[in-house]
């Protein structure tokens, strides 16, 4: 290797190792595992990072308050859209992740499959979400059992007919939701693609990219623009499919409360992982009021910088019925493929288990803002 050139991404490993306990000894492993273009690609936010940084700062400004000598007979078993889920925790929508790991979104749901968590597959995906769907079904039946809810992930595309296409192979393939994103339609382009990687759903789809020239409009006014999604939209999808639809962005309260009135059926809470705007505030921050304006009437989900199982306490205790996780997947993926997100998952939940232990709250309910206790200062 020549001065200055970069080593090659070490393959998966075969067998998890000691030293990998938590997340974050999963993503200080990953880079050795990528391509230095692909390790950016997934680590990078906007602008400063401001708010990248900010969605693990925040759960760090939040402690906790322990209950004493309490009974801990309890679980973590939830309910979410009908459906029983082993703990109040999702793998978020990825795009892309055979750049970590050949196998990609395959791999992944295996291993949601494998520790019975759902998964929420993305529009670009580098699997078709039928063959998502079938390995995910095909892996519950040698288990005997349900295979884990499965929820697909829809960008919309500039032409309606494109978008209930996706809406319907979704629904054909045994997808049990469509999460809309509303908050990505802008973002910047990411990675130039490698060969054997790209959006295999939108094959045959035009994929618009805006250009600008000096003087020449730039993003506002231009077919980018008016093809963002809008309350019509919304309206639209609603009537389209009789599968529940959940809205995922950086929804506000006054937002929150009018996506109930246009019959969604939950919220995510998410400013996309820090990828789309600089400056805003964290999920977590959030989360709560945008549970005191929808009072209940859908579930709420948080959506950025869950890293450890008291994140996923912090987040239940403001408000969230559940948590979405994001990057750890492509770490684990590219750190040890299915094997490695499987054992992601099973490092979560059980330091989930072990923080509801700790406060003296073995059941989900039981996790409320009393439990909580303000770091800042």
């Amino acid at each position: 290797m020549s001065d200055g050139q970069a080593a090659a991404p070490l393959p998966p490993l075969a067998e998890i190792p000691a030293d990998l306990r938590s997340l974050a000894d999963y993503e200080r492993r990953a880079a050795a595992h990528m391509a230095p273009e692909v390790w950016r690609h997934v680590q990078e936010g906007a602008g400063r990072e401001i708010t990248l940084r900010e969605n693990r700062a925040a759960f760090d400004r939040i402690g906790l308050l322990p209950r004493a000598m309490a009974d801990l007979s309890g679980t973590t078993r939830i309910e979410l859209l009908g459906r029983s889920h082993a703990a109040p925790i999702m793998l978020g929508p990825i795009a892309y992740q055979r750049l970590a790991n050949p196998d990609g979104e395959l791999a992944t749901a295996r291993a949601a499959t494998a520790l019975d968590t759902g998964m929420v597959a993305s529009t670009l995906s580098s699997v078709r979400l039928e063959d998502i769907a079938a390995c995910a079904r095909l892996l519950a039946a040698e288990f005997a059992r349900p295979a884990p809810p499965l929820w697909f992930q829809l960008y919309l595309q500039q032409e309606r007919g494109h978008s209930l296409e996706l809406v319907r192979r979704a629904e054909e393939a045994g997808y049990e939701a469509i999460v809309l994103t509303i908050d990505a339609g802008l973002k910047p382009s990411g990675i130039v693609l490698p060969d054997g990687v790209e959006a295999v759903n939108l094959a045959g789809m035009p994929r618009p990219r805006q250009t600008s020239t000096p003087g020449g409009a730039i993003l506002l006014g231009t077919p980018l623009a008016a093809a963002a999604p809008g309350w019509e939209d919304l309206a639209w999808l609603r009537a389209a499919t009789r599968l529940p639809i959940l809205v995922k962005g950086m929804v506000l309260a006054d937002d929150a409360r009018r996506a109930v009135e246009e019959g969604v059926d939950g919220l995510i809470v998410s400013n996309h992982g820090g990828r789309v705007l600089d400056g805003l505030p964290s999920p977590v921050e959030l989360i709560q009021s945008v549970a005191e304006a929808t009072g209940g009437a859908v579930p709420l989900l948080l959506d950025g910088g869950v890293r450890q199982g008291t994140d996923v306490v912090k987040a239940l205790a403001l408000g969230a019925r559940a948590v979405l996780v994001g990057r750890p997947q492509m770490h684990a993926l590219a750190v040890a493929g299915m094997a490695g997100a499987a054992h992601m998952i099973h490092l979560l939940r059980t330091e989930l288990e072990a923080a509801m232990a700790q406060l003296g709250c073995p059941k989900v309910e039981m996790l409320t803002p009393d439990r909580l206790v303000s770091l800042a200062g």
